[in-house]
């Protein structure tokens, strides 16, 4: 999973950081203002939905004020197969995209990388786009630009879900599994229609796998290796990358139930097979601890243990509605909800009367095989939820929110 360890060994050679990052602390959740009695709560519904075959095995992490409060792992790792550990080694698909924007953003903190140039300044393929329309193609009306990738307003689109000509040509691509490279998948989906006139409206889509690209681009080496040296080794994320081949790691993947293994019309990938596409969108695997570590650098506004990737008001930017502001509106399938606007890679909410519990300034952004996280800074709490059920993901995401905010007695007011 990990990159060469001569980088690893040259930069503990000039002490940038510690050789093993330990675990977040664990704290005691009274302490911590919960209710214990209330949080059991939470793991019997968890592990009744495990009773009753929805997925084999979960875990549940609640951090507050840098510490764990609550963590709990339920079921099993796989049908038939070894107890769910804390260890256990999780496709986080889309939770990839937080990570790949940050690494964009520490490109922008060094002046490499600008948010208002357009994207074929650094991919140059994407200078001529055209757009459908009820009439037949149609010119672009402006460039997309770095900062349309990092909000999914560039008018791209996804084929795993919803209808349409844009997305069956997407489907008809095949990038997700033709074989091709980053730099191969962004040069066909250049090549193929837009959805939307970039900046107009907001639709997910495979732009941050086209920001991957352009990553690889500026940092002229793979986005594997980019997100090794610059976020996985200087936090300690050791189980995090784009595949688990390892012997060790294998062993430690989790599935879901054989009838529940496909997102949309695709599979799920294998982590245990090395590809040459590092989706930036949605092609990481990790743990709770790892991705914990990730999770509480942003919630310290960009550092951890001594390690800053970025600064405080970077974070503040990031997790910010961006939406609003440029007057784009959503598109047919926002699936950040009622309540919510984007920010960099993540949901922002701006009411506090959304479907589920929460505050306002919470952001988040889950997985489409079952894992979810969201940030609550005003708490100073962050949860993970980690599991592998591409078909019951949604539905358990309102109920986890309720109840954990349930179990919280003692808020940040």
């Amino acid at each position: 999973m990990k990159q060469g360890f001569g980088f690893l060994a040259g930069a503990l050679a000039l002490g940038l950081f510690s050789a093993s990052a330990a675990e977040l602390p664990r704290g005691d959740a009274e302490a911590l203002g919960f209710d214990k009695a209330r949080l059991a709560a939470l793991d019997a519904a968890i592990s009744a939905r495990i009773e009753r075959g929805d997925f084999p095995g979960a875990i549940m992490m609640i951090v507050r004020d840098g510490q764990i409060a609550h963590l709990s792992t339920m079921g099993l790792r796989r049908p038939g197969g070894d107890p769910m550990t804390e260890d256990s080694i999780f496709r986080i698909y889309s939770m990839t995209k937080p990570i790949t924007s940050v690494v964009a953003m520490m490109l922008v903190e060094e002046g490499r990388l600008d948010l208002s140039h357009p994207v074929h300044a650094y991919l140059p393929e994407y200078k001529e786009m055209k757009v459908l329309t009820e009439e037949g193609e149609a010119p672009a009306r402006r460039a997309m630009t770095v900062h349309d990738l990092l909000l999914h307003t560039a008018g791209l689109t996804y084929g795993f879900f919803g209808v349409g000509p844009a997305r069956d040509a997407l489907n008809a691509a095949n990038v997700e599994n033709g074989g091709f490279d980053n730099r191969e998948v962004a040069r066909i989906i250049a090549g193929l229609p837009l959805e939307h006139h970039p900046g107009e409206v907001w639709e997910y889509s495979r732009s941050t796998d086209v920001l991957g690209a352009l990553i690889e681009v500026v940092e002229g080496k793979p986005l594997g290796q980019v997100m090794e040296e610059r976020v996985f080794t200087p936090l300690g994320m050791k189980d995090t990358g784009f595949w688990a081949d390892r012997e060790d790691e294998r062993a430690r993947l989790a599935e879901a139930v054989p009838e529940d293994m496909g997102v949309g019309p695709l599979a799920m990938f294998d982590p245990a097979q090395p590809r040459a596409f590092e989706s930036g969108g949605g092609g990481l695997v990790s743990t709770a601890h790892d991705y914990a570590r990730f999770a509480q650098m942003l919630m310290n506004g960009g550092e951890l243990d001594g390690v800053r990737l970025l600064s405080p008001s970077t974070v503040a930017y990031m997790t910010a509605d961006h939406l609003a502001p440029r007057g784009i509106k959503p598109g047919k399938y926002y699936l950040p909800g009622g309540g919510y606007g984007f920010g960099l890679g993540v949901a922002v909410r701006e009411a506090a009367g959304a479907p589920a519990m929460g505050v306002v300034g919470e952001y988040n952004w889950g997985g489409a095989a079952g894992t979810y996280y969201w940030a609550d800074p005003e708490n100073e709490m962050f949860v993970l939820y980690m599991m592998q059920s591409p078909k019951h993901r949604v539905p358990l995401r309102a109920q986890l929110r309720n109840m954990v905010y349930g179990a919280l007695v003692e808020t940040g007011d």
